[in-house]
C-alpha cells in the first residue's frame, strides 16, 4: 500500500517544490530499511518494544525510561510515569478482550514502545507503526535457491495511544498524520495540539492547558491576586502552558505578569538561584505560576529555601506538580500553601488489584517489568550483577508489590485506560457500521481507513473507567475537569487536600484553605494598592493591573474607576469626591455685620430726614423755610429719604419684586436729590449771570418752573429704567461663579438680582452726571456770598459727595474677585448712597433746623429789596472785597452793603430772605 494522498499537496504544478511531508517520508523509508532487514516471528519481543498479537493492533508510547545523559538515549527507569501507565494499557486491553459486548470476537493487539522521554527518540521508535503502510520493492531480492523471498508483513497499527509529554506527541503527530493514523494521548496537554489544521489526527482524553490555564487564572482571581510571576520549563508543555495563561490573563485584563522566567532544558549550575533572585525583585508579586517538570519544581523549591524565602512565595502549580510527593520531599515548609491542579480523576481499584498481583512469572509480556522489579525492591535478579559490599540483595521472586514496597497509583492511569477504551469504542462503532450483523473482522475492516476511524473516535461518548463521560470536541480535546489541591501542614502532618474543582467554572472552598504559617488570611499579591474613594486609577502603560492613584481635586468627582469629571456648575464634590452635592445658596442676611452697619446708618438717616421734614412742615411759613425754597427742599428731602430706604432693598432677599424695586429706586433717590440741587445751583448761577448784564430777571426761576425742570431731569432716569425693563425683565438669579473659590468646600451660590457691574454703572450713571454737573455749577457760583444764596453749602456738599464716590469706585470694583464680593460691594454701595444723602442732609438742612429750633429770633422777616439792589449788592461786594467769599460760613460784606443794611448786618448775623426778592 502506498501513502501519497497526504503529500500530494506538497508538489507544485511543475514539481519543483518539495514538501516537508516528502522529507519525512523519505526519512521514514530509510529508517524502515533497518527495522525490516530480517523477518520477525509473531510474539517476538523487540528491543525497547512490546508486541501483543491481535486481530487489530494499537500502538503505545510511554516514557518507560527517563532522558539519557552522556549521549545515551535512555536513562533510569520511571516507575510511575512509565511502568504504571504502560501496565494501565495492558490492563485495558485485557478488559476489552474479555468483554463480550465490546468488539465481540475481535482481539486487540498492541505494539508498545519506550519514548525514553525524548522527542527525537520517540520519532525514531514510532516509525515502527508505519512500516506496514509502506510498500517495499522486493524485485531485486532473490533467494540462493532462485525462488522468491518470503518476507513477513509487519502488523499494521491502526491507532496509537500516547504519548505522554507534549513535545513527544507533537513530534510523533507530525509523522502519524502523514499515514493517517489516529492518535489519542493520555497526558499531553499543550495548547498547540488543539490546532486541528496541523494536528488533525491527534486527540486526547485530558483537557488542554488552555482549560488548565483558565482554571489557574480563575484561582488567581478568586484569591484577588493580580500581579504574578510565571515560570516554565523549556519545551512545549511549559512554554505553551505559560503562553496560554498569559493570553488568558491579557484577555481578562485583571491579572498582570510581573515577569516570565524560562528554565533551560539543561540548567547551568546556579541557574535556579538566579531565578529565585529574579522572582524576589518585586516584593509585591508573591504568586508564582508554574508550568514546569517535577525535577525543575523540586530544584526551584530548594533554591527558594536556600535563599531563606520560606513563606514568601505562593506557588500555583499545573498538573505536572499535581499531588506528587517528589517535588516537596524534605522541603515541605517551602511548599506550604501551594495550590496545584490535576485533571479530575479517581483511583481505579481494579487496576490496583491487577498491578499488585503482577509478578515476574505472570507478567513476562512486559519486557521492562524485570527492571522495574529490581528497582522497586532494591534487589538484583542476576547473581553476577551483585557487587560485594554494595548492600543489594538478590531478588527471590517472592516479593510482592504493595507489601514489600510502597505503592500508590499514578495519576494518569485513569486516562490511559480511557484512551484505550476510546479507541476500542470507535472500532466497535466502525465495525457495526461496516460489518452489520457480522461477527469478527469482515473484509471491509481488513484495511482500516484512518480518516474514517478518526471520525468515529471524535464521535464517541461513553462513561470512562471512573464513571466520567469521555467525549471529544471538534479539535479532539476532552472537556476541562480539574480538581484543585492545596499542600497544607497541620499538626506536623503535611499533605495535599482537595479544596475545590473546576468544570468550566471554579468552585473553591476558601474557608478550608491554609497559608504559610497556618494562617487562614489570604496573602496578597497585587501590583498597586486600591485607590481610596475620590481617587482615579492612572494605568501604567502595558500593565493594566498597575496604576497610580490620582486625586479628583477641585470641583472634580470620581465618575468611575478611571475617570474624574467636573461637577455641574451648581454642584460641588462631597467630602471624599465620590459624588456631587448642591452648592449652598447664600445671601446677605439681616444679622450679618455687613448688613447691620448699613441698616443702622439708614435708620438714623431716615429718622433725621423725617425730623427735618417734620420741622419744615411745622415751620413751613417761616422766613428760613421759605428762603430755602420749600418746593425743591421737599423734593430734595424725598430723594434723601429714598437714598436711605434703598439700603433695605439692597439687603432684602432677592426676588422678582425686590429686584424690580432695586432697579427703580437705587438710582431714583440720587437722581431726585441731584436734580433738585442742580436746579438750585443753575437758578442761582443764571440769576447772578443775568444780573451782570441787565436788571431783568432770567426766565424759569419761579417755584413751578423749578419743579418742572427737576421732574424733567428725574423722568430721564425713569425712562431709562423703563427701557431696561422692556429689554431685560428683572429677575433673581443664583450666581455660582461669584464665590466659586479654589476650595470647593468654601464655594457658595449667591442669590442676587441680575444687575451686573456694568448695569449698575449705567443705573447710577445719570445720577453721577447730575452730581458732576451740579458740582460744576457749585464751583461757578462759589463767588456769590452766603449773605445772598446757598451756593457755598451746596458747593461743600458736592465736593464731599464727589470724595465719597471717588472712594466708592476703587473699593467696589477692586473687590470684584474677592470671595466676599457680595458683602463688600453691597455694604460699600449702601453706605456710599447713605453718606451722600447724609452729606446733603447735614450741610444743607441741619444749620437751618438748628436756627429754626434754637434761634427763632433770627427766623424773622427782613426788609425787602429789589432784585436789582440784591444783585448790585452782591456784585459790588465781590468787587470791593474779593476775599469775602473765603470768610467763615461764606460771609461777604462791603461798605456798600453795610451802609444799606447797617441795622441788618450789625452783628454779622443778618439773614437776607431770598424768597422775598423772588430770586
Amino acid at each position: 500500500m502506498t501513502v501519497l494522498g497526504g503529500c500530494e499537496r506538497g508538489l507544485t504544478g511543475h514539481g519543483h517544490r518539495v514538501s516537508p511531508c516528502w522529507v519525512l517520508m523519505l526519512l521514514a523509508s530509510h529508517l524502515l530499511v533497518v527495522l525490516t532487514a530480517k523477518p520477525k516471528t509473531p510474539g517476538h519481543t523487540h528491543l525497547n518494544s512490546i508486541r501483543i498479537d491481535g486481530d487489530i493492533s494499537l500502538g503505545g508510547l510511554f516514557p518507560v525510561h527517563a532522558r539519557g545523559n552522556d549521549g545515551k538515549a535512555c536513562g533510569e527507569l520511571k516507575k510511575e510515569k512509565g511502568i504504571h501507565r504502560l501496565e494501565a494499557m495492558l490492563f485495558a486491553l485485557d478488559r476489552i478482550n474479555n468483554d463480550n459486548e465490546l468488539l465481540p470476537n475481535i482481539t486487540l493487539g498492541a505494539r508498545i514502545l519506550d519514548t525514553c522521554s525524548r522527542d527525537t527518540h520517540a520519532l525514531e521508535q514510532s516509525l515502527t507503526f508505519v512500516q506496514a503502510l509502506i510498500e517495499k520493492d522486493s524485485t531485486d531480492v532473490k533467494c540462493l535457491s532462485g525462488g522468491p523471498p518470503i518476507i513477513t508483513k509487519p502488523e499494521r497499527v491502526v491507532g496509537v495511544i500516547g504519548a505522554s509529554a507534549s513535545s513527544v506527541s507533537i513530534m510523533v503527530a507530525n509523522i502519524l498524520r502523514l499515514f493517517r493514523i489516529p492518535q489519542v494521548s493520555y497526558a499531553s496537554t499543550a495548547p498547540e495540539l488543539s490546532d486541528n489544521s496541523r494536528y488533525d489526527f491527534f486527540s486526547r482524553v485530558v483537557p488542554p492547558d488552555t482549560y488548565q490555564a483558565q482554571a489557574m487564572l480563575d484561582i488567581v482571581k478568586a484569591m484577588r491576586w493580580n500581579y504574578v510571576y510565571t515560570v516554565a520549563s523549556e519545551g512545549n508543555y511549559g512554554e505553551s502552558g505559560v503562553d496560554a495563561f498569559i493570553q488568558k490573563a491579557r484577555e481578562d485584563g485583571d491579572v498582570c505578569i510581573a515577569q516570565s522566567v524560562k528554565i533551560q532544558r539543561e540548567p547551568k549550575p546556579g541557574e535556579f538561584d538566579k531565578i529565585i533572585r529574579r522572582l524576589s525583585e518585586n516584593p509585591n508579586a508573591r504568586v508564582v505560576i508554574l508550568f514546569a517538570s517535577e525535577d525543575d519544581i523540586r530544584r526551584l523549591l530548594q533554591s527558594a529555601k536556600k535563599a531563606n524565602q520560606t513563606g514568601h512565595f505562593l506557588w500555583v502549580g499545573s498538573d505536572s506538580w499535581g499531588s506528587k510527593i517528589s517535588p516537596v520531599l524534605n522541603q515541605e515548609e517551602m511548599a506550604e500553601g501551594a495550590v496545584t491542579i490535576l485533571p479530575k480523576r479517581q483511583s481505579i481499584r481494579g487496576f490496583d488489584r491487577y498491578f499488585i498481583s503482577r509478578t515476574l512469572d505472570n507478567n513476562r509480556r512486559n519486557i521492562w517489568f524485570a527492571e522495574f522489579w529490581e528497582n522497586n525492591f532494591q534487589c538484583k535478579l542476576s547473581r553476577h550483577a551483585l557487587k560485594k559490599g554494595s548492600g543489594i540483595r538478590k531478588c527471590t521472586n517472592h516479593e510482592r508489590i504493595g507489601k514489600d514496597s510502597s505503592y500508590e497509583q499514578e495519576g494518569k492511569v485513569q486516562f490511559v485506560i480511557d484512551a484505550v477504551y476510546s479507541m476500542a469504542h470507535a472500532l466497535h462503532n466502525m465495525h457495526r457500521e461496516l460489518c452489520p450483523g457480522k461477527v469478527g473482522i469482515c473484509p471491509r475492516m481488513e484495511s482500516i481507513n484512518g480518516t474514517l476511524l478518526l471520525k468515529f473516535i471524535r464521535n464517541v461518548n461513553f462513561s470512562g473507567i471512573a464513571g466520567m463521560p469521555v467525549v471529544f470536541n471538534v479539535n479532539g480535546d476532552a472537556p476541562g475537569r480539574y480538581e484543585i489541591y492545596q499542600y497544607q501542614i497541620k499538626n506536623n502532618t503535611s499533605g495535599y487536600k482537595i479544596i475545590g474543582h473546576w468544570t468550566d467554572q471554579l468552585h473553591l472552598d476558601i474557608k478550608n484553605m491554609r497559608w504559610p504559617g497556618g494562617s487562614r488570611h489570604i496573602p496578597t499579591s497585587i501590583c498597586s494598592q486600591p485607590c481610596r474613594p475620590g481617587q482615579r486609577k492612572k494605568i501604567v502603560k502595558g500593565m493594566p493591573c498597575c496604576w497610580h492613584c490620582e486625586n479628583c481635586d477641585g470641583y472634580q468627582y470620581q465618575a468611575d474607576t478611571y475617570t474624574c469629571k467636573m461637577c455641574r456648575f451648581d454642584k460641588r464634590p462631597n467630602e471624599n469626591h465620590t459624588d456631587c452635592q448642591p452648592i449652598p445658596i447664600v445671601k446677605l442676611e439681616w444679622s450679618s455685620p455687613w448688613a447691620v452697619i448699613p441698616v443702622l446708618i439708614a435708620i438714623f438717616g431716615i429718622m433725621a430726614t423725617l425730623f427735618v421734614v417734620v420741622t419744615f412742615v411745622r415751620y413751613n411759613d417761616t422766613p428760613i423755610v421759605k428762603a430755602s425754597g420749600r418746593e425743591l427742599s421737599y423734593v430734595l428731602l424725598t430723594g434723601i429719604f429714598l437714598c436711605y430706604a434703598t439700603t433695605f432693598l439692597m439687603i432684602s432677599t432677592p426676588d422678582v419684586g425686590i429686584c424690580s424695586l432695586r432697579r427703580i429706586f437705587l438710582g431714583l433717590g440720587m437722581s431726585i436729590s441731584y436734580a433738585a440741587l442742580l436746579t438750585k445751583t443753575n437758578r442761582i448761577y443764571r440769576i447772578f449771570e443775568q444780573g451782570k448784564k441787565s436788571v431783568s430777571a432770567p426766565r424759569f426761576i419761579s417755584p413751578a418752573s423749578q419743579l418742572v425742570i427737576t421732574f424733567s431731569l428725574i423722568s430721564v432716569q425713569l425712562l431709562g429704567v423703563c427701557i431696561w425693563f422692556g429689554v431685560d425683565p428683572s429677575q433673581a438669579i443664583i450666581d455660582y461663579e461669584e464665590q466659586r473659590t479654589m476650595d470647593p468646600d468654601r464655594a457658595c451660590g449667591v442669590l442676587k438680582c441680575d444687575i451686573s457691574d456694568l448695569s449698575l454703572i449705567c443705573l447710577l450713571g445719570f445720577s453721577m452726571l447730575l452730581m458732576v454737573t451740579c458740582t460744576v455749577y457749585a464751583i461757578k457760583t462759589r463767588g456769590v456770598p452766603e449773605t445772598f444764596n446757598e451756593a457755598k453749602p451746596i458747593g461743600f456738599t458736592m465736593y464731599t459727595t464727589c470724595i465719597v464716590w471717588l472712594a466708592f469706585i476703587p473699593i467696589f470694583f477692586g473687590t470684584s474677585q474677592s470671595a466676599e464680593k457680595m458683602y463688600i460691594q453691597t455694604t460699600t454701595l449702601t453706605i456710599s448712597v447713605s453718606l451722600s444723602a447724609s452729606v446733603s442732609l447735614g450741610m444743607l438742612y441741619m444749620p437751618k433746623v438748628y436756627v429754626v429750633l434754637f434761634h427763632p429770633e433770627q427766623n424773622v422777616p427782613k426788609r425787602k429789596r429789589s432784585l436789582k439792589a440784591v444783585v448790585t449788592a452782591a456784585t459790588m461786594s465781590n468787587k470791593f472785597n474779593p476775599k469775602g467769599g473765603l470768610r467763615p460760613n461764606g460771609e461777604a460784606k462791603s461798605e456798600l452793603c453795610e451802609s444799606l443794611e447797617t441795622q441788618a448786618l450789625a452783628s454779622k448775623q443778618t439773614y437776607i430772605s431770598y424768597s422775598n426778592h423772588a430770586i
